[in-house]
C-alpha cells in the first residue's frame, strides 16, 4: 500500500511538471501549454472515433486501464455518481475512458470492466501508437513498470486527472479524479452551460 501511494504521488508530480512545462520537457510556452487535441481511436464495437465525434457535448476524459488497483475504479465510480447527481444536465456531458494498456485491455475486457460503472461512459482503445498520440495530446503521464525485476508482469504508473473539454473540443479544465462525486458534480454544474 505504501509503494502504491508513493507511485501515485510520483505520477501526480510528473504530470504536474509536464503540465507546467518544467523539467526540460518540450512545450510551446510555459504560459500556454495546450491540452487536448486530435486523437484517432476505436469504440469497443470497433467504430473509428476522433475528438470530432463528440463535438457539441462536453467531454469528460479519463485515461486508465482495467487492471488498475485503485485510481481508475475510484475515478470511474466518482464519474458515475457525479453523472447521476447531475440529473438532466448529465445529458450534455460525454464521459470517456481511454485505455493506456491496449495490449491487455481488449474490447471485450473493457466492456466487462465498464459495465460496473455508469452506462454513459464510452470506452475507447487503439493501437499503442494511437494510445501514445492521444496521451501526448492530453499531456497524460504513463509508464509500464515491472512488478518484480525478473517478472514479465507489469503495472502502469499514470496520472489520474479528468480532462473536461468544451462542446467545440477545446480544453476547459483539469479536474481531480479523487475529490469526491459531489464535488465533481458541483464543479461540472459551474462549468457546463
Amino acid at each position: 500500500m505504501l509503494v502504491q501511494g508513493l507511485l501515485k504521488r510520483r505520477a501526480l508530480l510528473l504530470t504536474l511538471l509536464v503540465l507546467l512545462g518544467i523539467g526540460g520537457l518540450p512545450t510551446p510556452s510555459r504560459a500556454a501549454v495546450e491540452i487536448g487535441g486530435h486523437y484517432t481511436l476505436e469504440t469497443l464495437d470497433g467504430n473509428a472515433v476522433t475528438e470530432q465525434s463528440f463535438v457539441g457535448r462536453w467531454q469528460l476524459v479519463y485515461f486508465g486501464f482495467t487492471l488498475c488497483a485503485d485510481a481508475c475504479p475510484l475515478a470511474l465510480s466518482q464519474i458515475s455518481a457525479a453523472m447521476k447527481d447531475l440529473g438532466p444536465l448529465a445529458n450534455r456531458i460525454q464521459p470517456i475512458f481511454i485505455t493506456i494498456d491496449p495490449e491487455r485491455d481488449s474490447a471485450e475486457s473493457l466492456k466487462v470492466y465498464l459495465s460496473h460503472f455508469d452506462r454513459r461512459i464510452v470506452g475507447l482503445r487503439g493501437t499503442q501508437a494511437q494510445t501514445d498520440a492521444a496521451a501526448d495530446a492530453f499531456r497524460v503521464y504513463f509508464k509500464q513498470v515491472k512488478v518484480k525485476p525478473e517478472s514479465e508482469t507489469y503495472s502502469i504508473e499514470h496520472s489520474s486527472f479528468l480532462f473536461l473539454t468544451k462542446p467545440d473540443g477545446s480544453f476547459a479544465r483539469l479536474l481531480q479524479g479523487d475529490e469526491g462525486a459531489h464535488r465533481l458534480a458541483d464543479q461540472l454544474r459551474q462549468l457546463v452551460q
